[in-house]
């Protein structure tokens, strides 16, 4: 017997990080294990954003770093199969998540070196 799989098809997924923060430049670097998307300033009011298929043997993963002045954030910016999304505000008291049909929530406060 011979069983013929359907291959999958990638949907693209897109993570967004907007920069809240009260008259501050946010310095934002991602990447994944195979693609390092560099630094970027993003300007008060401002986003960053790509988007990207999934692995096809799954498991797609992407981190961040945000640094502002002396204060750093590091956090999972999209998880595939998890409740990770991809839609992220950084604000003055830390990084929030923006997860579709449920509440705004605190993700992490900024750490100082």
């Amino acid at each position: 017997m011979i069983i013929m799989a359907r291959p999958s098809v990638s949907i693209p997924s897109t993570v967004n990080i907007t920069n809240k923060l009260s008259e501050r430049i946010l310095i934002v670097h991602c990447q994944s294990k195979d693609t390092d998307l560099g630094a970027h300033a993003i300007d008060v009011g401002a986003s960053f954003h790509w988007s990207f298929g999934t692995n096809f043997f799954g498991g797609t993963l992407f981190w961040c770093k945000l640094a502002v002045e002396n204060r750093r954030i590091s956090f999972v910016a999209y998880k595939e199969y998890y409740d990770v999304f991809g839609r992220w505000l950084v604000c003055d008291d830390g990084l929030y998540g923006t997860p579709k049909d449920r509440p705004i929530f605190l993700k992490a406060q900024w750490m100082r070196p």
